[in-house]
């Protein structure tokens, strides 16, 4: 195989997609979209997240150092790249009806329609020029039930669940499919 050198880019290696939740100053939920999710150790799992330039989730993680990260899946994707699309400090970004609920064991909003639900404490965090890198420690997680069934492959569960990936400025269903272009899905939302 034939390579060539290229500016630098994180083309053609895809991410999950996840829901950051935190709730503003005024304590209602608030949503970004992220990528930049990732998983370390540090005696025990721990999750890892960069959020570059200025957003008001990342205001809010900083202000309370606990957030919720939620799965997307091609069901909730729609609302997902609505979310990701419209800024945080949008006074209205968040009047639609959404089932929020509540994590378990810390005081942050999750998306029930999310089949994983990470309860997120930030242990140390990594300023950048552009960006902030957030080390976090796993206080819970919330699964569907549908992915607590040992009895069911590994596999047929995650198709089961549809999780999103995106490389390109384009969104991919778990098999590969194009759903669409970064800001395409969001139009279809009905707030």
């Amino acid at each position: 195989m034939t390579k060539i050198s290229r500016q630098a880019t994180n083309d053609f290696c895809p991410q999950t997609l996840f829901l950051y939740g935190t709730y503003k100053e005024d304590k209602t939920p608030d949503f970004g979209l992220f990528c930049w999710f990732s998983y370390c150790w540090d005696g025990d799992l721990g999750a890892m997240m960069c959020i570059g330039g200025e957003k008001l989730t990342k205001d809010r993680i900083k202000a309370g150092n606990v957030f919720s990260a939620n799965l997307v899946t091609e069901k909730i994707l729609p609302m997902a790249d609505y979310l990701g699309n419209k800024s945080g400090y949008d006074m209205d970004k968040m009047d639609f009806n959404a089932d929020i609920g509540k994590g378990e064991v810390l005081d942050v909003p999750i998306l029930t329609e999310s089949p994983v639900n990470f309860e997120l404490e930030v242990t140390r965090s990594i300023p950048l020029d552009d960006g902030e890198v957030f080390l976090c420690r796993i206080r819970n997680v919330l699964y569907s039930e549908e992915l607590a069934d040992e009895k069911i492959l590994v596999g047929e569960r995650l198709r089961k669940i549809a999780p999103i990936s995106t490389t390109c400025n384009t969104y991919f269903s778990f098999t590969g499919e194009v759903l669409g272009a970064w800001g395409e899905p969001g139009k279809m939302f009905k707030k």
